[in-house]
């Protein structure tokens, strides 16, 4: 009877997750597909490859087009190594550069200068199972082809580190077409991070990772999928490609250092804190300056807003509100810019000189797909810029006809519609579509607006042209009819 009680009690343990110990921390994989990988396996020259990447160190993960040519093989010392002309589209610019590779373990180890950040982005994502997994080294470090029959590749790293396990034989379609892989798999924060690889192709051709947090929503770490793929590619596929340069920098720039200014602020829709910290404390035109940006709880100060969408603004302080006059995100040609775990650093240029007030405008939360415009709000400070070299670029000019909104007069409608913002907020977007001449009205007639002055009906009409129902230019004419037919009224 006893032992009955015995097996019960331990059935029941077993059941319930309580029994610890080794047999807690066995974690198998390993798939019945016969042979092996490593990174880099099958690279030969005349291989052309184009991935769409990110890395969370790199713009907290903001995503950017990495193309690279393998021209051939190069001496550098005594190692010999793969040389791959390299060609990097990041928002609005196009950069050209090299990029060198070792033979044993594919993984960038040395790159021109205005790759490097792109090469540490490489190695940390595309070459990052090489810590794991390289070519034939005849040793017993452990290292060398790992076969997808094994139940293990290796263990993360960090405390408590997951086992990385050839988990499952799946098709996975991206961009460059359909593939039979094999799934590497690993814990992190209670995200299961996946990266798919294909049996004698030497980078893995999709990947999703998240950052290891001790508390919290894990960040994405790295996401990745191959565009397209080439062999024996025998002309520079880039030789046509023009390169945006680097930004010219004023010699005397200020160093950035640790020793930051900072700012505390609730938005002005009290939906959270943000907080800014920035270096050099007294930034110069023409010279960078680097932002650290937390997006705070304001229930909780100790808890971050996970997966913010956001723009860094250079605004004017009208007596109409805050009137958007430069937008990063724009200039990146992007709608928005996106946090996963709600803190940010960044560089940004500076191009303006003297009192200069900028604004963290928070569009929304959630997924990049899908933002809540819910904790909506900004906040603005002053940050007083010493003279220097302006570094503003000459404007682009849209072809003849084309109708150019920037995307904040857009999420300014959206809010406008819910009652999120006032009428006075929303036609201070007006007053910059006037000012840069996308809508056209009587010289004599400026943009302002008291709650009663626009129709309840109009609200709806900019809702539609939010949610993409009407076109850019459909708007601009309709908000033009209102203007110039005084259903819109503004004050001369």
């Amino acid at each position: 009877m006893k032992t009955v009680l015995v097996a019960l009690l331990a059935i029941s343990l077993i059941s319930s997750g309580l029994v610890h110990g080794a047999s807690a921390q066995v974690q198998a994989g390993g798939v019945s597909k016969e042979g092996s990988w490593f990174v880099g396996e099958g690279l030969k020259k005349g291989d052309y490859f184009s991935y769409s990447l990110c890395h969370v160190y790199y713009k907290d993960c903001t995503k950017f087009q990495i193309d690279f040519w393998v021209e051939g093989d190069q001496q550098v010392g005594s190692e010999n190594q793969w040389h791959l002309k390299t060609l990097v589209k990041d928002g609005g610019k196009t950069h050209k550069g090299t990029i060198n590779l070792g033979k044993i373990a594919a993984e960038p180890i040395g790159s021109s200068k205005n790759m490097v950040p792109y090469a540490a982005a490489f190695k940390s994502s595309l070459s990052w199972l090489s810590a794991y997994a390289t070519g034939d080294i005849k040793d017993s470090t452990g290292k060398g082809p790992k076969k997808f029959a094994m139940p293990s590749w290796g263990k993360i790293g960090n405390i408590g580190g997951e086992q990385i396990l050839p988990s499952s034989e799946e098709k996975i379609a991206v961009p460059d077409g359909i593939f039979d892989t094999v799934r590497i798999s690993w814990k992190t924060g209670g995200k299961i991070n996946n990266v798919w690889v294909v049996d004698n192709f030497p980078f893995p051709v999709k990947a999703d990772t998240y950052a290891h947090v001790s508390s919290g929503v894990p960040p994405q770490e790295y996401r990745f999928e191959l565009l397209d793929y080439q062999k024996d590619v025998k002309k520079d596929p880039f030789e046509k490609e023009k390169d945006s340069g680097e930004v010219i920098r004023d010699k005397n720039c200020p160093a950035i250092t640790d020793q930051f200014a900072f700012v505390t602020k609730n938005t002005n829709t009290n939906t959270m804190i943000i907080n800014v910290k920035y270096s050099p404390q007294k930034p110069m035109q023409g010279c960078p300056m680097d932002m650290i940006i937390d997006f705070k709880r304001s229930a909780n100060q100790e808890e971050f807003v996970s997966q913010v969408h956001y723009d860094i603004l250079v605004v004017e302080m009208t007596a109409d509100g805050a009137k958007p006059i430069r937008s990063v995100a724009n200039e990146d040609n992007r709608d928005t810019l996106f946090t996963t775990g709600g803190q940010v650093r960044t560089t940004i240029d500076i191009k303006e000189s003297g009192k200069t007030t900028y604004a963290i405008y928070v569009s929304g939360t959630g997924p990049e797909t899908a933002p809540d415009s819910a904790k909506a709000g900004f906040v603005t400070f002053d940050v007083d810029v010493q003279a220097g070299t302006s570094t503003t670029p000459p404007k682009d000019i849209p072809p003849k006809g084309d109708i150019v909104i920037p995307s904040w007069i857009k999420s300014n409608a959206q809010f406008w519609a819910d009652g999120k913002i006032t009428d006075k907020d929303f036609v201070s977007g007006l007053q910059y579509l006037i000012n840069q001449k996308i809508i056209k009205i009587p010289s004599s007639t400026t943009a302002s607006a008291k709650s009663d002055t626009i129709p309840a009906w109009v609200k709806d009409a900019a809702k539609f042209w939010a949610q993409g129902q009407t076109t850019d230019k459909d708007f601009v004419n309709g908000i033009q009819y209102l203007i110039t037919n005084g259903i819109i009224k503004l004050k001369s």
